[in-house]
């Protein structure tokens, strides 16, 4: 299992390279269509986050009534939403790999929370308050988000840019509503089925599986590019090596195929 998890590594950072950059067309596009092309840029970068995708999902997992998924969700969607406009526009940024970081222990802590972590290894009576911790992954994911935002042409501080901040924000939350939908979907067809304590089980270690996953992937990014030299090439040169890598596994004839 160790060797299957580390020699994933490699490929999952060369993957998520690509998702912490914008494209220089990316950023042509977004000059030239205005608000319409933020929007859409933040609903394609909701629906296709899955680190942020993986921690509503485990947020909403246990929810039953409207009343809690609205409340839950609003406060997640106030705390990203609050670092994600005054980050952008007051220009305060971190390194993103870190940022990320910190976004997948929250997929983790989710996990372990559903799946009650803390009353069956710390003797706890109960977790931390989950709309208290919602609310504080809420302000970090929006910093995530933020750190995409601030590689775009936002332009200088004022109206149009605040505007633009705030499209990618609407944009944001379009995405997640439609990720709800298809979350709480699958949820409720399972939830009233004899085989769902078993699939909550699954599911929620597969969350914290799949966040360690991510956090393994984000220090080794930021190890990476943060010092390059240590690793024997250059940060420039780094996403080839990788891709070398992977293409010299590749079968060589038609007798190496399966």
């Amino acid at each position: 299992m160790k060797k299957l998890i580390f020699s994933l590594i490699p490929l999952m950072w060369s993957i998520n390279s690509y998702a912490h950059g914008i494209s220089e067309e990316a950023k042509r596009a977004m000059i030239e269509g205005g608000y319409l092309k933020y929007i859409w840029l933040g609903a394609e970068h909701m629906v296709t986050g899955y680190d942020h995708l993986l921690f509503l999902f485990g947020v909403v997992f246990f929810l039953t009534t409207f009343k809690d998924i609205v409340k839950f969700i609003s406060i997640f969607t106030i705390g990203h939403s609050i670092t994600l406009i005054f980050a952008t526009f007051l220009g305060i940024t971190a390194n993103y790999w870190l940022i990320d970081a910190v976004i997948a222990i929250s997929v983790c802590y989710k996990g372990f929370d559903n799946n009650e972590g803390f009353q069956k290894y710390f003797g706890m009576k109960k977790a931390p308050n989950l709309l208290m911790m919602v609310f504080i992954f809420g302000l970090i994911h929006g910093f995530g988000l933020s750190t995409r935002l601030q590689q775009l042409p936002l332009g200088e501080k004022g109206t149009g840019m605040l505007m633009r901040i705030v499209s990618f924000n609407v944009g944001v939350e379009l995405g997640q509503i439609a990720a709800l939908v298809i979350m709480l979907a699958i949820l409720s067809g399972v939830r009233h089925t004899n085989a769902f304590k078993r699939f909550s089980r699954v599911a929620n270690d597969g969350l914290i599986l799949a966040g360690f996953m991510l956090l393994l992937m984000q220090l080794h990014g930021y190890l990476h590019t943060s010092s390059p030299d240590e690793f024997g090439f250059s940060e420039d040169n780094h996403l080839h090596h990788h891709m070398k890598i992977e293409q010299s596994k590749l079968p060589t004839n038609k007798h190496d195929t399966l």
